[in-house]
């Protein structure tokens, strides 16, 4: 099976974003990479979005030099088993957008970008976003390509909440989303925003936020990620490399950004206006969501009118598992993709 390669990593721009709490961003950035080609009638299109920390290197290698912002060169993108030439997301027949979030730390607007009004980063002062901000900066992405509608949102955890957003926020643009180790809202175990902050803030780098030119709070990032990949079920040698690594290109603020928006995440009532089919995709020992309560989603998704295909994967990685355990699902994702 061919595999992409020369893979690069693209900045869209656009001027006067402006966020729901009614503060604007003078210049809203975006990074993303493509996979495939668009149509002349632009009709083969799929946006695939990330999890918490993720970047938008989803699938391929990048060509050298073309890596985006803390992105190792060379890597396979984090959704490489499920997309590519004739793979679940067959990029012979779609072209596939990956983008990296609002607020992230890859290369799109957060809080380690340049504020263009005082020609230093963001840090603490970066504005509060939500899921909804974070996809009406995606809108504009796919709007640039003068795409009409998508085939498909696919993403794996906050990429499932950005899916879910997706339907809800612009019911009609897509035909159909498929998230993964996620939910319509976020879990009340996720919580910790304060503890968070505080457990950042005792980093003695920390300078009231402004740690950029103080080195930098590279060792508690470390531990706090080191932690979270144990809860995700990763294998604790695999955790500690993976979290080392991540900790000297990630930022602070991004983290509490991000959950902030996560943590006000919930499309719950909002089903009765959503028309996507959905394809939802758990994992039987994900401890970050509880599997017990998917049932109830899907039969309420369901009353609300909703074409939903619901699958729990008998994987023992966790909340990785969509992902990690990518074979075990990649027949009824390519299944699907084609039903569309």
């Amino acid at each position: 099976m061919a595999e992409l390669t020369e893979i690069e990593s693209k900045t869209f721009t656009a001027r006067d974003f402006q966020l729901e709490n009614g503060k604007s961003l003078p210049v809203l950035e975006l990074a993303y990479e493509t996979y495939g080609t668009l149509t002349p009638q632009r009709d083969n299109a799929i946006l695939v979005v990330h999890g918490y920390t993720s970047s938008h290197h989803a699938a391929g290698r990048n060509a050298k030099g073309k890596a985006g912002r803390g992105v190792a060169e060379g890597s396979a993108g984090w959704f490489d088993a499920l997309i590519g030439p004739g793979k679940a997301v067959d990029t012979d027949r779609h072209f596939v957008i990956a983008v990296n979030a609002l607020g992230s730390a890859h290369g799109s607007s957060g809080p380690n970008a340049i504020d263009p009004r005082t020609k230093k980063p963001y840090g603490p002062t970066f504005p509060e976003i939500t899921l909804r901000d974070m996809v009406a900066s995606q809108k504009l992405l796919v709007d640039s390509f003068g795409i009409p509608r998508l085939v498909a949102v696919i993403g794996p955890s906050m990429g499932g909440f950005q899916s879910f957003q997706w339907a809800a926020s612009y019911p009609g643009f897509m035909t159909a989303i498929v998230p993964s180790v996620s939910a319509p809202r976020a879990p009340s175990r996720l919580g910790g925003l304060a503890q968070l902050q505080k457990r950042l803030a005792s980093d003695p780098n920390w300078n009231g936020g402004w740690y950029y030119e103080k080195g930098g709070v590279a060792a508690t990032l470390e531990q706090i990620r080191y932690e979270t990949l144990l809860n995700y079920g990763q294998a604790e040698r695999e955790a500690k490399a993976a979290a080392r690594s991540w900790a000297k290109i990630y930022d602070a603020h991004s983290l509490v950004t991000l959950r902030r928006a996560i943590d006000s995440f919930d499309i719950t009532g909002q089903y009765k206006k959503m028309t996507a089919k959905i394809l939802y995709v758990q994992s039987k020992t994900d401890k970050l969501f509880d599997i017990a309560q998917c049932p109830a989603y899907v039969s309420d998704m369901r009353k609300a009118g909703l074409d939903i295909t619901y699958v729990e994967l008998p994987s023992d990685k966790g909340h990785l598992a969509s992902h990690a355990d990518a074979a075990m699902w990649a027949p009824i994702l390519g299944a699907f993709v084609k039903s569309l």
